[in-house]
């Protein structure tokens, strides 16, 4: 009996999901904006945590949730296994609220290689207010 209690256990433990991929980030340094004109920025900073085995890329994507229609953009970089991407690791079309502010939301896709041809390994997402 005893031994089936043990192989019990550890038929759970090897069917618990792994821990959720995820995101967070700091405005920082983006400059302030209000014209609804956005101008080509730094990307802010941002921590990664429990990121897929075998991630050799992230793709990271800034939707306005205010103005989903309006293409932001994001960048694309290569993933070591640190969880931190430094501030200014890519350039896109920053915040830029024409009145009051708004929800943004970056998205960042984990990838096994490249951003055309690779496998989506997991996806993770943060969202803030701009300003804050």
């Amino acid at each position: 009996m005893l031994r089936s209690l043990a192989a019990a256990v550890v038929l759970v433990g090897l069917t618990l999901p792994a821990a959720a991929f995820e995101l967070s980030f700091t405005w920082g340094a983006t400059p302030a904006c209000d014209s609804g004109r956005p101008s080509v920025v730094a990307s802010p900073e941002f921590h990664l945590a429990n990121v897929p085995p075998g991630t050799r890329v992230i793709v990271f994507e800034m939707i306005d949730l205010n103005a989903p229609d309006f293409h932001h953009g994001g960048g694309t970089v290569s993933y070591a296994g640190d969880g931190l991407v430094q501030a200014g690791a890519f350039r896109y079309l920053g915040p830029c609220p024409p009145a009051g502010p708004h929800r943004y939301m970056w998205t960042a896709t984990a990838r096994d290689r490249g951003t055309t041809f690779g496998r989506t390994l997991d996806t993770a997402s943060a969202t803030r207010s701009f300003p804050n």
